[in-house]
């Protein structure tokens, strides 16, 4: 059995990894990625499968326990499925989850299913068909809202809907809150990074939402208990199946309480998403390095995690200048 325990610095435990599989897309969100000129990775630069598979058995032997599978769009990536099953056999993983925004989730709900997903993140920014093609550069949305309403057909695998408040026009913040009302589902808004195209808009507060949604539903009660393995905190609403959960990266700082790491599509580790040091774990694959040598740099990379992240201070050594699509969102 696998008991390792990865400890920062900081004294936090370490426990918790994005793995982006692919910087390819099929929306073109405004915050995420520019409408054209994006330079995409080319096959033979994005971590194999096999590559992937070596990485989150070191990354089992010193504590990670749970897996959050991203891109880009990681649906896109041919034979994805194959890959969630290989990371759920790995000893010591507890839990593989994946991050998509839903469009090719109705073709491929039931074989995550069988592969023993742990958990599905749908980002669904409006529910106005007009304003999610404005945002998102395509015109899908009847195919991600049918992945949403495939999702809800297992309801034994954790849902919940992400959404970032760009305080546009009909966005439909109100509406997209309610939808955790009549469906076994969480809602949860997350304040947009300020990285890459995300540093030209502005967050709506996490206090401005709440009144805005007390203003619909009624009193929003603190709920204490622990949904999933990020930095999510959540409320209940009388007569919701849902709740309603919030990721407030900017306005509610929970830097002190960060467990995760991330590993992008080209196999760059980073222990903050702020920074763009850390360590390249592509280079130690292809090189023939031992599994030993990778860990090594993985707790390096780790011992090394900053304090915080210091989004809003215009003094920062080494940030980040990659969009979040090829960091991993």
């Amino acid at each position: 059995m696998v008991t390792s325990v990865m400890i920062d610095a900081q004294g936090r435990t370490i426990d918790y990894i994005r793995i982006s599989v692919t910087d390819r897309c099929n929306l073109r969100c405004v915050y995420c990625m520019p409408e054209t000129g994006m330079r995409m990775a080319a096959h033979e630069e994005l971590l194999s499968f096999e590559e992937i598979e070596r990485v989150c058995r070191i990354l089992a032997d010193i504590g990670i326990r749970k897996v959050k599978l991203t891109g880009g769009e990681p649906l896109v990536r041919k034979d994805f499925v194959e890959l969630v099953g290989r990371i759920k056999a790995i000893e010591g993983i507890d839990k593989v989850t994946v991050t998509t925004n839903g469009v090719l989730l109705e073709d491929l709900m039931d074989d995550l299913a069988e592969a023993g997903i742990d958990g599905i993140n749908i980002s669904l920014d409006s529910l106005n068909p007009k304003k999610f093609e404005e945002i998102t550069r395509r015109d899908l949305f009847s195919e991600a809202y049918r992945g949403i309403q495939k999702a809800l057909t297992h309801p034994e695998i954790p849902l919940k809907l992400n959404c970032l408040p760009l305080g546009f026009e009909k966005q439909s913040l109100v509406d997209i809150a309610e939808l955790a009302r009549d469906n076994k589902m969480h809602v949860r808004f997350i304040e947009v990074m300020p990285i890459g195209l995300g540093k030209k808009y502005e967050f709506l507060s996490e206090t401005e939402i709440i009144r805005m949604l007390e203003d619909k539903f009624g009193k929003l009660l603190p709920y204490t208990g622990k949904l999933g393995f990020g930095p999510g905190h959540y409320y209940s609403v009388d007569g919701f199946k849902g709740k309603i959960g919030f990721i407030s990266s900017i306005s509610h700082k929970f830097c002190d309480s960060c467990n995760r790491i991330r590993l992008t599509s080209e196999g760059y580790l980073k222990s903050c998403l702020q920074y763009e040091t850390g360590k390249d774990l592509r280079k130690l694959l292809r090189s023939g390095a031992a599994d030993e040598e990778i860990r090594e740099a993985i707790i390096q990379a780790i011992e090394e995690k900053p304090v915080e992240h210091m989004f809003l201070s215009s003094q920062i050594d080494q940030e980040e200048y990659h969009t979040m699509s090829q960091i991993g969102g």
